[in-house]
């Protein structure tokens, strides 16, 4: 006969590395080994997770891209022409974090981390160039967008989608120190601040006729997005 230590028999054990203890109150009020504390689930779960956030996030910017060009070219609002071509960039550097979890290794100072880095970095750099352009062709035309109340709805849904999107990501980009996933929540985060910033010049234009809110919004938004593909860039390369 053994000790009562020794007597434990592995059905005892069996439930406990199968079923991790219910948690509540983590995961955004989910609950489930999706949600649940890293320290319970594994990295396959945290791998899992991203990839669920990644995907979501690329289902609803390809759809955002034929809402807002097309509500763009009806009211010719070029921000929101603009917001739909910064959806395909949003798109781009998803499909980047997608790629670099596909590392069975990943090692956070590997040099599959190192090109991600840079290739958000290139997304953000690609947003600003587009921002700009828009921005700067307005101010010097005087282009007047018409009012839009649908873009105005549909930005303001936007906003509450991209704004929990990056929260979500920022969360789980912690828990597995993915350093591409905390960059692409950023511009995640920016896209919502876009939403957000377009969303008022258009409500500013068709209540007040405040005609260049909407280029200066966006011109702010292209300075965020230049100084996060600076940083990103300089990060990936200071990457071992």
């Amino acid at each position: 006969m053994g000790s009562p230590r020794d007597q434990v028999s592995v059905g005892d054990r069996e439930p406990r590395s199968r079923e991790p203890p219910h948690r509540h109150g983590t995961g955004f009020g989910w609950s489930g080994p999706f949600w649940d504390d890293p320290g319970v689930n594994s990295r396959h779960t945290l791998r899992r997770r991203v990839l669920v956030l990644e995907w979501s996030t690329i289902a609803w910017n390809a759809g955002e891209v034929f809402v807002t060009v097309g509500l763009g070219i009806a009211a010719r609002s070029l921000a929101l022409v603009a917001f739909g071509l910064d959806s395909l960039v949003e798109v781009f550097a998803s499909l980047v974090v997608v790629w670099h979890v596909a590392d069975p290794e990943d090692h956070p100072a590997s040099a599959r981390t190192d090109r991600a880095l840079r290739l958000v970095a290139t997304a953000f750099a690609l947003l600003a160039a587009l921002l700009v352009i828009g921005a700067v062709r307005v101010l010097t035309t005087g282009h007047r967008a018409t009012e839009s109340p649908w873009g105005i709805a549909y930005l303001g849904l936007a906003a509450v989608a991209m704004f929990a999107l990056a929260v979500a990501k920022m969360r789980t980009a912690d828990e597995n120190g993915s350093r591409p996933l905390a960059a692409e929540a950023r511009l995640t985060l920016l896209d919502g601040f876009l939403a957000t910033g377009i969303l008022a010049a258009l409500a500013l234009n068709a209540a007040l006729g405040w005609w260049w809110a909407d280029p200066v919004a966006t011109l702010l938004v292209a300075v965020a997005s230049t100084s996060e593909a600076r940083d990103n860039w300089r990060e990936g390369r200071a990457a071992p």
